[in-house]
């Protein structure tokens, strides 16, 4: 526990001193995004692992149409194999992919297959959010999991039921977008900030010599590209990106219930209050007594319900006074000092924030 409680507190000190930061990790450029593809197709090679074509009635349509498609008429044909498996194909378009450039996809079981071990991947259209195919998928499949199972018992590691094929996509369209003909571009923060859009004004332009760069929103800034002299927008973004800018952050809290973490920034602070914590436990046993007869005597055995309730109040914090202006970090380490475990930390700063004392946003996961 207290190795816990010092690694919360050298996690505040560590943002006592504010580091810049490059600005290609505070923001993302306008145009410059991935496209998210996806696909339905068919797995083979499966070792009897594939699906229950009685159960998955997809996956025996869409075996029918690609034999349909090599030649192979299965019209009213009756088959039942068991190394084939219907799954979803997923996989993100780079931004500027190029046609003939490959990506890496990930392979999802939809059916009742037990693994998609040693499968292999029928080629299969990835179709964007517009309609249009993208890129075409093939390839063997790498699982991340094991399964195996006998007569009286199965036993399962990890996802057999999902794998990926590295560089099992190639692109065949590209995406419509004509980034060299751009005069203003917009940089969207990741955290919006005022304070923050503010610096990156001011270190664009400082670093070009010019007023290129203005703050719209708490989330924006644009460039103006024609005004940094840059020979195209690419080169501009070279420029930009590697510029160092101090972020400003808002003062936070951020538990864990399950695990007892607890994560805080510098600028944390607590008003004036008074802290009192203890804890109840409340125990209940059933010792049931079994009343019988003497040997032949007339009756019935009959059970006789007791139990036992009790409350116990163990020691816990007294009351405490917190002096306004003290930093978390502070009531962390006075806290720690008293033995307080990570779970009942967490109770007390929440009370701390109900009672409008703490100064922070409070975020619970």
């Amino acid at each position: 526990m207290r190795h816990l409680l010092a690694l919360i507190l050298l996690i505040a000190a560590a943002g006592a001193e504010a580091m810049p930061v490059r600005l290609k990790d505070l923001v993302e450029f306008d145009g410059v995004r991935s496209n998210d593809l996806v696909g339905y197709g068919l797995v083979v090679g499966l070792n009897g692992t594939g699906d229950g074509l009685r159960n998955s009635p997809f996956t025996e349509e869409i075996m029918t149409n690609i034999l349909e498609r090599l030649g192979v008429n299965v019209t009213g044909e009756q088959f039942r194999p068991k190394n084939v498996a219907a799954v979803i194909v997923t996989a993100s378009l780079p931004p500027f992919a190029r046609a003939g450039s490959p990506i890496d996809v990930t392979v999802s079981a939809i059916g009742d297959a037990g693994s998609l071990l040693g499968g292999t991947l029928i080629m299969t259209p990835m179709n964007a959010a517009d309609g249009q195919i993208y890129a075409v998928a093939q390839g063997t499949i790498i699982a991340g999991g094991a399964s195996a199972e006998g007569d009286a018992a199965a036993v399962v590691q990890g996802v057999p039921t999902s794998g990926v094929i590295p560089s099992g996509a190639t692109v065949e369209r590209e995406v419509a977008f004509d980034f060299a003909a751009l005069d203003q571009m917009r940089l969207a923060l990741r955290t919006p900030d005022f304070t923050t859009a503010a610096r990156i004004e001011a270190a664009v332009n400082r670093a070009f010599g010019a007023h290129v760069a203005l703050m719209i929103d708490s989330g924006t800034v644009e460039i103006n590209v024609a005004g940094t002299g840059a020979a195209s927008p690419a080169h501009a973004i070279g420029r930009i990106e590697n510029i160092l800018v101090e972020p400003e952050r808002r003062a936070r809290v951020v538990v864990d219930q399950r695990s007892g973490t607890i994560v805080m920034g510098e600028d944390v602070r607590i008003s004036r209050v008074a802290v009192s914590q203890g804890n109840l436990t409340l125990r209940i046993e059933e010792a049931p007594l079994v009343v019988q007869p003497n040997p032949f005597a007339p009756g019935e055995t009959v059970v006789v319900p007791r139990s036992e309730a009790e409350i116990a109040e163990e020691p816990g914090i007294g009351l405490a006074e917190v002096q306004g202006g003290t930093s978390l970090s502070e009531v962390v380490a006075g806290l720690n000092a008293l033995g307080v475990s990570p779970r009942d930390m967490i109770d007390i700063l929440k009370s701390i924030k109900a009672a409008g004392a703490l100064h922070a946003e409070f975020i619970v996961m």
